[in-house]
Order: C-alpha cells, then structure tokens, then sequence
C-alpha cells in the first residue's frame, strides 16, 4: 500500500465542483473513473479543497492511498490517457501514509481574474468575470490590505457554508492589472470559508461602484454580518492558484 500525492489542474466550467455529487458531473468523480480505468481499482481520493461549480484550478492537490505499483513518473502520462482534456495530472510523489491533502495544507492562494472591457474575449468565455465599467485599482489596492490579518471572517461567508469556525488568516491581498484589460485579485490564506474569495471580489466591485466606503472592510469584518459586505461575485474568473505543504513532508515545500 502506498500514498501517493497528485498535483492536478482542471478547467471547471463543465464540473458541478471538485467533491463528488449524486446527480452531476463533479471533477472527483471523472478523476475516480480514470483512476479504476488504469488501475483497475477505484480507490478513494482526498482533495485539499471544494472548490465550487465553475470554479477552475490551476493547482490542486488530492491523495490517494493504493495497491496499485504503477512507478510515480508513470502515472500522471497513464491517467492523462484516460482524463478528457479539461483536467490534465501535472505529477505524482509517494508521501506518508499519515499524510492528507486537505488537514496537511499550510496555504492556499486563490486568483481571481476580471476582464475589464466593453468587449467580451470570445476566447475567454467562462474563464474570466466580466466587468465592463473602470476600475480605480490605487483605492481597491488599499482597501484590500484590510482583507490581511487573523479575523472572524463570517461576514464573508455566504449562507450554506458548513464550517463552525470561521476565523481564518489573510496573509497576502492584491489587486492589478496584469494586461490591458486582465485585472488579477489575489489572495493568500491559510484557509477560506463558503464563497469567501468571491464575496472579497464582489465587495471591492461594490467599493468601486461607491455601494461600500472604500475603508469599510475592517468595520463589515467587525460587525460579522454578512448583508454589510458585498455581493457574491461570478464562479468563472475564479482559480485555485497555489497550494503549500511543510517540508516535513517532503523535505521541501510543494
């Protein structure tokens, strides 16, 4: 028996989220099927998120413990064999058995991507959040700095989110324009609750649209009520970015 660690990237557009679902299509489930197809065995998978319908990644980690004795370098190109082309295994590693992908993950960075333009990218349609109007990124920069720090974010936690605990550590926030109509939010925790990520977009949006003061973020995370902060931004420009682990796993960090 061995663990092994697979590090993934999928486009989500056609998935019902990573966990399993019982009556859709769910990127667990077309990984479980590739996985018995080439191992001739379905074996339980543990991802390190939940990431939500439409929602993509473009590193997401699950494990996988197994009798099966295809070599680590071999099994990304089999499982590639039987993926469709929407989720590609980019590498494998035998860790402890010990070792699980969701309670071992030290940090996770979400990217969110906004095409700021009157005119759609025909290309990016259902990879990126559409925004049409300008956007004043010196104040959203500032703003979310308040985003940064050890707080109860249950205001930015949408209805429906199952956690008890909904404190979490902000450690990097950014918003810029990467090219001359993407405008990248990024953001680094070491957790997130229900529609975190989204709700920080949708209220910097509403920041922008004069909704929210622009230095009101702190007091919405103070009151923790979630009808102070803004609306819920769109699934699509939402990516799963980097996931960390400790070196004690590895002898470096994934």
């Amino acid at each position: 028996m061995r663990n092994l660690l697979f590090e993934i990237a999928y486009q989500g557009t056609r998935y019902h989220g990573y966990q399993v679902q019982e009556n859709a299509l769910s990127v667990a489930q077309v990984l479980q099927d590739a996985i018995e197809a080439v191992t001739g065995s379905r074996d339980d998978i543990t991802g390190c998120s939940r990431t939500d319908t439409g929602v993509h990644a473009n590193s997401f980690y699950f494990n996988m413990k197994t009798e099966s004795r295809i070599p680590e370098d071999r099994f990304p190109i089999a499982l590639n064999h039987a993926l469709p082309p929407d989720i590609a295994v980019k590498r494998c590693q035998e860790v402890p058995m010990e070792f699980h992908a969701r309670y071992h993950c030290l940090r996770k960075e979400y990217l969110y991507r906004i095409w700021n333009s009157e005119i759609r990218s025909p290309f990016l349609d259902g990879l990126v959040s559409e925004y049409k109007y300008p956007l004043d990124l010196p104040c959203l920069q500032k703003a979310t700095q308040d985003f940064v720090g050890t707080y109860d974010f249950r205001a930015f936690c949408a209805a429906g989110g199952k956690e008890m605990e909904t404190v979490r550590t902000i450690y990097e926030a950014s918003i810029c324009r990467e090219e001359d109509d993407m405008v990248c939010f990024r953001v680094s925790g070491d957790g997130f609750l229900y529609h975190m990520v989204r709700i920080m977009v949708g209220t910097l949006l509403e920041i922008n649209e004069g909704k929210i003061p622009p230095d009101s973020i702190r007091e919405i995370i103070e009151q923790r009520d979630r009808t102070l902060a803004g609306r819920t931004a769109k699934p699509q420009g939402l990516y799963l970015n980097r996931v960390e682990y400790g070196d004690e796993w590895f002898g470096k960090t994934v």
